[in-house]
């Protein structure tokens, strides 16, 4: 693991299927074979899916099956789950603790590019927010789609060796990057195949969460090696399926670490079992459960990164417009490709800002080939009452989900919310 030779992390892997030992070869860095002679590994993962506990309350387990880190004997052991995510994510979980306490380097669950300027961009955001497929861009080299390091050296790194997309719903003409990645080498996890075993990418019967991982090198615009410098451009992806934010909007220092400790998405209709409307989801850092420091550490740290080099932050969102789930519209691909395409080649840095009333954000007035009324969101909606109702209980939700973090978070981070008064009562801001 790490792609910078810094801080690279050795890990063995002992497994009781072939499948999570395939994942594993994609996933993580491969070795030659002559670095392979004498290796000692940092990092253990055991991982055990036909193994349950039979007492989980017995040994402090809530359930049967597992995943649990050891950070003394530096073990990853996990059990009763063949989801191949959980070995990723256990030793993304101890890189998250290790290189910001021993090596001064922020974690980020983000994927990263660069272009031929050697400008790097950064996509923060929670599992299909579009990380993976708009980092995928013909026109920039990938850097990695899920994991990476910012250094004191001021340098990106990759984690891993692979990428891990979503599939639902995939096509070629959407997403053609990892559409053709999808060949010898690759592996589905939980598909559906069709009748002549060709893939139905549109079943979700298993769940919402299909999957595939594949070696780096089967997209064909990759750096190598896996790091570039510094940011110019940072991009906080969500999927908002109540239609009440912007598709791109600039944000303040203050607002980058207020949505940053947040780490806002939704969950749409149908999405998990009993969700029968979008509900809005809140996972700090846009990674919390593999966050083991508090989230203001490495919001703090940041912070520091940002002003230092002098970053550009802004939100974008990959969900809806028009309405929220189930009235409006999905934004199209082609315009959140083409948004971020206008910041990354500084159009936007002489477009004029708006700020929207609600949420404090700012918003560009024009972007070539854009329609001008879905740039903010109030003028998407043809009920634009019905547009105030469902911002302001979004914003409500933000205020009450950063409850928690207030008494850690300072003024400037504070005043970058939503602008409406936090102690409001919905009805009475209605």
């Amino acid at each position: 693991m790490c792609a910078d030779p810094k801080y690279k992390t050795n890990i063995r892997t002992i497994t009781e299927l072939p499948q999570s030992n395939y994942f594993i070869n994609n996933m993580f860095l491969r070795l030659s074979e002559e670095a392979l002679v004498g290796f000692d590994e940092d990092w253990l993962v055991l991982c055990a899916p036909g193994y349950e506990h039979p007492n989980p309350k017995e040994v402090g387990l809530r359930q049967g099956n597992f995943s649990i880190l050891n950070f003394t004997k530096k073990i990853v052991l996990i059990g009763g789950s063949a989801y191949t995510g959980e070995i990723k994510k256990g030793i993304f979980s101890a890189l998250n603790m290790i290189l910001p306490t021993e090596h001064n380097v922020l974690p980020m669950h983000c994927s990263a590019n660069v272009g031929e300027n050697g400008e790097t961009a950064i996509f923060f955001g929670l599992s299909g927010t579009g990380k993976t497929t708009l980092s995928a861009d013909p026109e920039r080299k990938l850097i990695g789609d899920d994991e990476h390091g910012w250094t004191k050296e001021n340098t990106i790194f990759n984690f891993e060796g692979d990428c891990y997309a979503k599939v639902i719903d995939l096509t070629e003409e959407k997403e053609p990057d990892i559409f053709r990645a999808i060949k010898p080498g690759a592996l589905l996890e939980n598909i559906i195949l069709n009748e002549d075993k060709s893939v139905d990418y549109f079943d979700s019967s298993i769940t919402q969460n299909t999957r595939v991982s594949y070696p780096i090198e089967h997209i064909d615009n990759i750096q190598v090696p896996s790091f570039a410098g510094n940011p110019k451009n940072i991009f906080f992806l969500t999927c908002d399926a109540f239609g009440g934010l912007p598709p791109v909007s600039k944000l303040t220092p203050g607002q980058a670490a207020y949505h940053f400790i947040s780490g806002y998405t939704a969950k749409a209709a149908g999405t998990e079992a009993g969700i029968t409307e979008p509900v809005p989801s809140f996972s700090a850092c846009f990674g919390s459960p593999f966050m083991p420091l508090h989230p203001t550490v490495y919001a703090e740290m940041l912070s520091v990164k940002m002003v230092e080099s002098g970053v550009n932050v802004w939100l974008v969102n990959t969900g809806w417009s028009g309405g929220s789930y189930g009235e409006g519209s999905r934004m199209k691909l082609t315009y959140t490709r083409r948004m971020i395409s206008a910041v990354l080649n500084g159009e936007l840095d002489k477009v004029e800002l708006t700020q929207d009333a609600i949420f404090g954000l700012h918003i560009p007035k024009y972007i070539e080939d854009i329609p001008a009324k879905i740039l903010n969101p109030i003028n998407a909606w043809k009920d634009k009452g019905k547009y105030i109702s469902k911002a302001i209980q979004l914003a409500h939700s933000f205020h009450i989900n950063f409850e928690k973090f207030e008494s850690q978070a300072n003024e400037q981070i504070l005043e970058g919310g939503p602008l409406i008064d936090e102690h409001h009562h919905l009805e009475e801001s209605i």
